[in-house]
């Protein structure tokens, strides 16, 4: 379908076509940054593979319309690591310091709403090399009868590496192969997988005894060095051992100074020593020097393994532990057993009753109990025996038994723990035992078996405990399996049966138990209740923001829905129309009595009634939200990213024009648009050029074209379209517009490449020359660059313009070679003129040569044009006629000279079909000669405003050439 456009200027044109753009995502996966190589694996899969530290960045270049977001994942490696999705415009991954744990596989996944999403990946190789580990074992055995014993050594290198490491094993500077002679030999244990090479010396001999070294090597990948450990071997390397000074297991009183040594009894080299604590690291304070640790004040947190380790590569390590327990206790208990025989849970007068007592100490072996009745020490007798260990209780517990209760055992019983000369005071219990002493039960009290509070405030769960002795009362969660109480606990203990809860959140509704504890009270069955706990909180609603665009005098209907909250229903909503209070509407009968939304009707969208609404629903409890903006606007334009060669440069000024291609957004959802009202403002300026582009009808996926003219190379500027309907402006839609080089075939009548974009017109670097070609320009090139070589800008004299440049300081050297491969063209004529400006600068200048890559059969390069030597300070422009016989590339190789003072830079390079412009001396101007000497003697010729130097320009010789406007002449002398 066409559509016609009217035209606001005639000469900008506007271009309107009926076309469906929309197209579903895709995407490709570019790399930057420092990869070592990227390759293909297996076909379908691609490998980037990055050194350990350096950065890694991906982009994921998408098409598609509208444009794609872009949202990076990562899978395999270590653990999935997930990224924040990227900016529209900011396609980039990039990992700092990459670590061999983020190598791995990397998804970018497109999407646009159009067709199901694209979905790349790329494997991400991270490779490193670490020190390597050498270990050396010994073994000796009897031969003969004791008559001599052979020793074997074991020289074990571990290293951890990707790719795997390539081993060499030295003695001394001479480098070892496997049986090179009977006494030695270099396996690889099956187990290791690459990263282990064991050196064997059998029978042991005097030459033997000598520096060993392995080196570990991943082929210099990624530019990673060779690393090498090296072991003394002697006829006195001995694996480490120890002593300690103190007893394997230490029981010391708290508040004491502590100190263990850990003495060397053997080991050569001089083993290294090491103290750890289990659990944890050493206690704060704790001192380890050497072989010795102190620990002043020690306390009952102290208490654990400390282990002793020495270690010098030969042999295993020697390890001693000593087990510090630091004498304490803590939390007294007992229990009342009735009698266990008749399963009875009530004291009676001729049953069987057992008291038990117990304590968390440390040692536990050691506590000593006592038992004491009415506050004398209890005797005993046959009825009334005390026991140790019971296999029922915790262990170390004394029990005591009152066989067939009387009368006169009723009183009060006292169980006290103590350590027998240790400065840790008793611990005591008391245990009262009467008629009296009945056996517990638990009831939440009336009216708290529902409690019900606001989300944010405190609760309080109670549960009555009735019985003497009282136990304390246990609280765990109910409805939720392996559920945990708001303190982080599964179980909870309350001495007075409440559990207080603070600033309750609606995760915390449920059902809890509370339970009788089995200790300081009856040992029989838990009695138990439970209290249901309502957090009431306020409502959730949808949508909490809602655009609402519609033509002008159609109808609206805003609705506000509860999603949740306690209590489920709606109490009472309120409208508000730019933050005025609007009458109630009318209220639906059958939603009448739980409704679980708000409606408000419009019957037409006008420009009085477009604006914000408001809804606030409540529950009593609290208020939500939902926002509507009403009105007739037209949407945002969509911009079109997937323009072909959206630039075009001029090609007698410094311009640019660029090709804007955009849809409209749901244009159907509004009233027509009328024009575009578009901003045009060069970045970091503050004026802009406004245009109105008027338009008739325009279709949803309809593509509108406008050329940007008079654009400065190589500037970005900022473009701003807004839509204007009959209601008036739409949303305005923003991007930045970057210069990009255009890639043109060699047919058109223009093409040349100013070099002010990053992908340099599809030119390449030549993987196997010496060095690379540097693109950069007077803001981006090194200050401290060599002084007297290279051009100050480029041809066009700005700061901001980039040329092409080689860079012949360090590492360069005499030759080196930089090459720069253009796109590959097809041959359609059968002369070319390439015309470039040049600029060498320098006492060291090397060589400049143009060379054509013919893609007929197989690659061929031959010469066409070759300059060398300085040509001073300024640019000059050479033509070189070329006749490609196929396909073919240009090729500009800069060659290092004898010095660092030999830079060279192009710019400005221009493919034309035809032969190279010659045009004849006009005979009514003359020549002005300057340098003397003419070319062969160094000197140089002016015409026009043009130079030449050298073998450009041979001015004093009959029959030679100069540039006259940048072109050939013929010149007599």
């Amino acid at each position: 379908m066409e559509v016609t456009c009217l035209l606001l200027l005639a000469l900008i044109p506007f271009h309107c076509r009926g076309q469906g753009v929309y197209a579903p995502a895709q995407a490709q996966i570019m790399h930057a940054g420092q990869a070592c190589v990227v390759k293909e694996d297996n076909i379908s899969e691609r490998v980037y593979t990055i050194r350990e530290g350096d950065t890694l960045m991906l982009q994921c270049l998408v098409t598609g319309h509208p444009r794609p977001q872009v949202r990076w994942t990562k899978t395999a490696g270590s653990a999935s690591d997930k990224f924040q999705e990227t900016s529209v415009f900011n396609e980039t991954l990039r990992i700092e310091r990459i670590a061999r744990t983020q190598g791995g596989r990397y998804y970018c996944k497109a999407e646009n709403g159009v067709g199901v999403p694209a979905i790349k990946s790329i494997r991400v190789d991270v490779q490193y090399l670490d020190e390597p580990m050498l270990t050396v074992h010994q073994t000796v055995s009897d031969v003969r009868g004791n008559f001599y014993q052979e020793k074997t050594v074991f020289l074990r290198c571990t290293v951890n590496s990707n790719p795997p490491a390539r081993f060499i094993w030295k003695r001394g500077s001479d480098t070892l192969s496997h049986s090179q002679d009977n006494g030695v030999d270099i396996y690889e244990p099956l187990y290791t997988q690459g990263e282990t090479k064991v050196l064997k010396l059998k029978n042991l001999r005097p030459q033997d005894y000598a520096s060993y070294t392995c080196q570990v090597s991943v082929r210099n990948v990624c530019g990673i060095p060779d690393k090498a450990i090296t072991f003394r071997l002697t006829n006195t390397t001995a694996p480490p051992a120890l002593k300690l000074s103190v007893n394997e297991t230490l029981v010391v009183n708290p508040g004491e100074n502590v100190t263990v040594q850990c003495l060397l009894t053997g080991g050569d080299p001089l083993p290294q020593l090491q103290w750890s604590h289990g659990p944890g690291p050493l206690p704060l304070g704790a001192l380890a020097q050497g072989g010795t640790l102190s620990i002043p004040s020690v306390q009952a947190r102290d208490s654990g393994y400390y282990n002793c380790t020495a270690t010098n590569n030969v042999g295993n390590p020697a390890k001693k532990t000593v087990n510090l327990l630091v004498r304490s206790m803590k939390n007294a208990t007992f229990q009342i057993t009735p009698d266990v025989i008749k399963e009875s849970e009530n004291i009676q007068l001729g049953q069987d009753l057992k008291l038990s007592c117990h304590v968390d100490a440390v040692p536990q072996e050691k506590v000593t109990y006592q038992w004491f009745k009415n506050g004398k020490p209890a005797r005993m007798s046959k009825r009334l025996l005390v026991t140790r260990n019971d296999p029922e209780l915790p262990a170390v517990t004394s029990s005591l038994e009152l066989i067939d209760l009387h009368f006169s055992d009723y009183g009060t019983y006292l169980c006290m723990a103590s350590f027998p000369g240790a400065p840790v005071p008793d611990l005591s219990v008391e245990v009262n035992i009467s008629s009296e002493t009945v056996p517990p039960t638990i009831s939440v009290p009336k009216g708290r078996a529902v409690v019900t509070v606001r989300e944010g405030s405190p609760a309080e769960l109670q549960c009555e405990v009735r019985g003497k002795p009282r136990p304390p009362v246990l609280w765990s969660r109910v409805d939720k399996e392996a559920a945990l109480l708001p303190s982080g606990l599964p179980l909870e203990e309350t001495p007075d049966g409440k559990l207080r809860l603070e600033r309750v959140s609606r995760d915390m509704s449920g059902t809890y138990r509370c339970q009788t504890a089995r200790y300081n009270g009856f040992n029989v069955r838990p009695r138990e209740a439970q209290v249901q706990l309502n957090v009431q909180f306020p409502p959730e609603v949808e949508p909490s923001s809602q655009d609402v665009r519609q033509a002008l005098g159609r109808p609206v209907l805003l609705r506000c829905s509860l999603l949740r909250g306690s209590p489920q229903r709606i109490a009472s909503a309120v409208w508000r129309f730019k933050g005025q209070l609007l009458p109630p509407p009318p209220v639906v009968p059958a939603a009448a009595e739980a409704p679980d939304h708000a409606e408000l009707r419009l019957d037409a969208v006008t420009r009085d009634s477009s604006g914000s609404y408001e809804c606030s629903v409540s529950n009593d409890v609290g208020s939500a939200v939902c926002l509507f903006q009403v009105s007739a606007k037209a949407y945002s334009p969509e911009f079109y990213f997937d323009t072909p060669n959206p630039t075009r440069s001029h090609k007698l000024s410094k311009n640019y024009s660029y090709v804007l291609q955009w849809t409209q957004r749901e244009p159907d959802a509004v009233d027509p648009v009328l024009n575009y009202r578009l901003s045009v403002r060069q970045l970091n300026q503050h004026n802009a050029v406004v245009k109105a582009i008027p338009v008739r009808r325009v279709e949803k996926g309809q593509l509108l074209e406008y050329i940007l003219t008079d654009l400065r190379v190589p500037h970005s500027y900022e473009v701003r379209l807004t839509p204007y309907t009959t209601f008036g402006a739409g949303d305005m839609a923003s991007r930045i517009i970057h210069y990009t080089e255009p890639i043109n075939s060699p047919n058109l009548s223009d093409n040349t490449c100013h070099f002010e974009d990053e992908k340099i017109c599809g030119y390449t670097q030549d993987l196997t020359d010496n060095f690379d070609w540097t693109r950069q320009n007077a803001l981006t090139q090194n200050p401290k660059r060599s002084p007297n070589t290279g051009p100050p800008t480029d041809i066009s004299g700005t700061p901001e313009g980039y040329y092409m440049f080689i860079e012949t300081s360090r590492p360069r050297e005499l030759g080196d070679r930089a090459r720069l491969v253009s796109p590959l063209y097809n041959a359609s004529a059968k002369f070319y003129c390439v015309s470039f400006f040049y600029h060498m600068y320098g006492k060291h200048i090397g060589s400049l040569n143009l060379l054509v890559r013919s893609r007929n059969k197989g690659a061929l390069d031959t010469h066409a044009w070759s300059l060398s030597g300085n040509k001073g300070n300024v640019w000059q422009q050479a033509h070189v006629p070329i006749s490609p016989s196929g396909p073919f590339q240009i090729i500009f190789e800069g060659v290092r000279g004898s010095g660092y003072l030999g830079d060279i830079a192009i710019d400005d390079v221009t493919l034309k079909k035809g032969e190279c412009p010659r045009k004849q001396m006009d005979p009514n101007k003359g020549a002005r000669w300057e340098g003397g000497g003419g070319a062969e003697s160094g000197g140089s010729c002016v015409w026009r405003g043009f130079l030449s130097v050298g073998g450009g320009c041979l001015c004093l010789n009959r029959g030679s050439e100069c540039l006259s406007d940048g072109n050939p002449v013929a010149l007599t002398v």
